[in-house]
């Protein structure tokens, strides 16, 4: 009889998961929508605001709570790739005893030309279109990265995801996933003192493979975007430095498929390469290129799985060669371009990165380098681009935590680079990999985020 009690909870818990209310698709919902009057808001100013339930998308759709103290969003103004006042989301989360001294923001890799898949959705629970099944369907809206947003709730670090992209989800746009990272941290300070964030908060960024897109491009964009930042420092690795070569890299190949939607994501965000993909794709391939554009990271991975991208082109690989995608994508997809960042920077990326080169890495630090920043360089020799998200996280969060403690970096104004072997875990970082662990099994099987 002493089970019963706890048989109830267990089953009220299992009941209130199932029975919640979906959310509706960002397309769908007019909450999103952009007023007429954008033009009249100021970068990072709200437009409307809502509280949301305070249980987050589990790793797998399973009927668990994974709970935090509140969740709020907010439809912010930002600016686009071309200068025009636009809108955005971003989703604040206050963890279970939350420290109002520290924000994180922290920038999903969501790899996704498709609105569906933004994070604003996608962490809400009730999100997956098709349950358990569905996770490998074009719209699943798993997301394996959310594994270290939630280790760093467990930290007790508000957290602010920000939809990068875009309301239209341009995938791969350098300047909007920069001053939309930018503009969701403005929000976040304007927003969060309301709701127990410490008006002087510490606040950095932390993004791997498609979320370094965001970091890099903010922290060079910083300085004349949103100068009165002051953020403690930025840590990015798997950084997609130069997308034209990482086009070429993961064509063919078993990353194949973010070249689709990464492609789609530019012609959203540049009229002109909207244009040239018009003209350029092969009529029969159309609709499997868009498909393909159109899906979730985990459908993109898996439809594109690979498909050799340049076959879908009139002029096969001779086509990116033309103007049009050469100068966007100098424009939109190559960092070091934009400005040379103010705060520190660590950086960790595979020498043998399967997705995008460890060599254009290397010549973004020394561009970084040579305009005197602050970087912490980590070249993992052994590791692959999968592989360092796990093994590199933890130097990485402990890195951003010292930076969040106000701990000043070793070597202010200059750059120090070391070669590792599987991103050699400093000694005092192991307590990191621990705790990581520990939010990604209250992630998967339920539970509340933040410390003890």
């Amino acid at each position: 009889m002493r089970w019963l009690p706890l048989f109830a909870v267990v089953t009220v818990n299992l009941w209130s998961a199932v029975s919640a209310a979906k959310p509706l698709p960002p397309t769908q919902d007019p909450w999103y929508d952009q007023p007429a009057d954008i033009d009249t808001y100021a970068p990072g100013e709200t437009i409307r605001s809502r509280e949301i339930s305070n249980q987050l998308q589990p790793f797998l759709p399973l009927p668990v709570d994974v709970s935090v103290e509140a969740v709020h969003q907010f439809l912010f103004r930002t600016t686009d790739s071309l200068g025009n006042p636009v809108a955005a989301v971003n989703t604040l989360i206050k963890p279970r005893n939350a420290d109002p001294s520290k924000l994180l923001a922290y920038a999903l890799y969501y790899d996704s030309s498709n609105p569906s898949c933004e994070p604003s959705y996608t962490l809400q629970p009730g999100s997956d279109p098709a349950g358990l099944p569905g996770i490998v369907s074009a719209n699943s809206t798993l997301s394996t990265d959310t594994a270290f947003l939630a280790a760093s709730l467990n930290q007790g670090w508000w957290v602010v995801a920000t939809d990068y992209e875009g309301l239209d989800a341009h995938f791969s746009a350098g300047v909007i996933s920069g001053q939309a990272t930018l503009d969701g941290v403005r929000s976040a300070l304007i927003e969060g003192p309301k709701l127990g964030l410490a008006k002087d908060a510490r606040y950095a960024m932390w993004g791997y493979s498609g979320g370094s897109i965001a970091v890099n491009n903010a922290a060079e964009l910083q300085p004349t975007y949103a100068p009165e930042l002051n953020f403690v420092g930025a840590a990015a690795g798997g950084n997609i430095a130069n997308l034209s070569s990482t086009l070429t890299t993961v064509t063919g190949g078993p990353f194949a498929g973010l070249a689709f939607g990464s492609i789609n994501g530019l012609a959203k965000a540049y009229p002109n390469v909207s244009d040239w993909l018009e003209q350029s794709l092969v009529p029969e391939k159309k609709a499997e290129f868009d498909e393909l554009a159109n899906s979730c990271l985990i459908g993109e991975s898996t439809g594109g799985f690979l498909k050799n991208v340049y076959l879908y082109f009139v002029n096969g690989e001779a086509s990116f060669a033309e103007d049009v995608p050469q100068s966007v994508m100098r424009l939109a997809g190559q960092m070091g371009v934009h400005g040379t960042p103010k705060m520190p920077m660590y950086i960790y990326k595979p020498v043998h990165d399967e997705i995008s080169p460890g060599a254009d890495t290397d010549e973004l630090v020394d561009t970084y380098c040579d305009g005197g920043a602050t970087v912490e360089y980590i070249r993992d020799l052994a590791g692959g681009h999968a592989s360092l998200w796990i093994t590199g996280s933890a130097n990485a969060m402990g890195w951003i935590a010292d930076r969040l403690e106000g701990k000043e970096v070793s070597h202010p104004g200059s750059c120090t680079k070391k070669d590792v072997l599987l991103s050699e875990l400093n000694a005092d970082m192991i307590p990191f990999f621990g705790r990581e662990l520990w939010s990604t099994l209250k992630w998967t099987l339920g539970g509340i985020l933040g410390p003890h």
